[in-house]
Parts: structure tokens; sequence; C-alpha cells
């Protein structure tokens, strides 16, 4: 693959924190690899910045192999980037070229506030997991994998579902802010599993009623979330998900 610079606008929101307005403001990055990756190019621009004796762009990363969901960026007016399928950090400068202008937000929802310039509180989802997303396990010697058979079918699909980093793309391109592509990947992957029966009714009420206390918006099957996620979630597991909660709020002793 070729390999090229090029000369870039960033235009980047910019926002001191929560309780203050932001606005857009506008960088300009030189001789930038079309082999670095979106967030090395970031790293370019805020050494620039620091040299300068100015305050860098603060942006949320961690693992930078899209693996841990944190690299939330809106570019271009999608989450995550132009590439189908792919984090902000997997994705590489080639997918843009020389004189391009490339406009950065953090994630528009209410449930996700700004805590500076592109990084937002995501603790929303985390408060969802210790609503429900969770097992009964006895500690002790770790269980044979083959101890407990499951069906090929099930498993795999619980795979594809725990496959979600909890990234908020889902929710940042949904014209509601709705999370339940996140919610029902992680009611889904414990439901299909034999492990997570003794929890499975409460898991799914206690899980989608925080979603609604957290502020998330409501489902209306656009599909704008399946088409950002980096994991590539299948919304079949929203009907999943209607499906757990029906039965449980028909079946349940509270």
């Amino acid at each position: 693959m070729e390999h090229y610079t090029m000369n870039l606008k960033l235009k980047v929101w910019k926002q001191k924190n929560t309780s203050s307005k932001g606005s857009f403001e506008t960088f300009e990055v030189k001789d930038i690899s079309s082999e670095m990756s979106f967030l090395e190019m970031f790293d370019v621009l805020n050494e620039k910045l620091i040299n300068e004796g100015k305050e860098p762009i603060a942006f949320d990363h961690d693992c930078r192999e899209g693996i841990c969901g944190m690299c939330s960026m809106y570019i271009n007016g999608r989450p995550h980037g132009p590439w189908h399928g792919t984090t902000t950090c997997q994705l590489h400068m080639r997918a843009f070229k020389d004189g391009d202008t490339i406009v950065v937000e953090p994630w528009r929802a209410n449930a996700f506030p700004v805590i500076k310039d592109l990084m937002v509180d995501r603790g929303a989802f985390d408060r969802i997991i210790q609503a429900g997303g969770y097992i009964s396990v006895n500690t002790g010697n770790a269980v044979d994998g083959n101890a407990i058979p499951i069906e090929k079918e099930k498993a795999d699909s619980s795979f594809a579902a725990a496959a979600c980093i909890g990234c908020g793309a889902c929710v940042a391109a949904c014209k509601n802010s709705s999370a339940m592509l996140f919610v029902s990947a992680k009611i889904s992957h414990l439901a299909l599993l034999p492990q997570g029966d003794p929890e499975r009714k409460t898991r799914a009420l206690n899980m989608l009623a925080q979603m609604d206390t957290e502020g998330f918006g409501s489902c209306t099957n656009t599909g704008a979330c399946e088409a950002v996620c980096p994991k590539e979630i299948s919304i079949s597991y929203i009907a999943r998900a209607n499906a757990e909660f029906t039965l449980a709020a028909l079946t349940s002793d509270k």
C-alpha cells in the first residue's frame, strides 16, 4: 500500500467542562502519515499545542486495539469515522486525503454529558451493567470449559453479543439517543447461556429500568445503531431483549 503524507484542517469541539458552553476551534496539522491511526494524529497535534504553550485537546483512549471502547469520537458526522466496523483507534489516516477538513465532536446525548472537549461520561453504561449484567457464581477453582454442554448456535450467538465493547456509538448515532443495542447485547449475552438463568428475569427488568432512569431515549428501529457499531452487533438482539423483558414482566413475582 502506498505511503503518503498530508496536510489537514481539523474543526474540533472544545468545551471546558460539563456546565460551560463549547464551540468548534480550527487546527492545522501538517505532514501526517497515511499510516498513522486517527489517535496518533491527535497525539501529533497535542504535542504541537503543548510545545506552543497551548492547552492540548482532551480525548479518551486506553487500549488503542479496538477493545476498550473509550475512543469515542464523532468524525465527519459518523461515530468512529468513515470505515465500517472500526473503532476510532483503528481508523487510519489513509481514510482521508491531503487538504481535507475533518470535523470532530464528542457523543451527543443527555445521558453522556461532556467532561471536557471530546471526552464524555459514559458512567450510565456502567450503572446499567451494575443493575443486572452479571451472573451468580461460586468462587473457587475454574470449572472445566466443557462441563456444561451448550448448543453451538447459542454459544455462537452469545459470543457475538459479548463482542459489544460499550463504546456508545449506537447511542450517538440514534436520533433518540437510545441505548437498546448496548443493553440488548448485554442481556442476550447472558440469557443465551445456562449460567445466566438465575438472574434471567430480574436482569431484563432491572437493566431496562436503569436504562430509562439514565435518560436514554426509546428505540424506534431505524437501524442506525447497527450501521455504526464497530463490532457489528445485530439489531436482532433488540428483539431478543424485548422478548426477555416481556417474559419477565408476565412471570415475575414482583
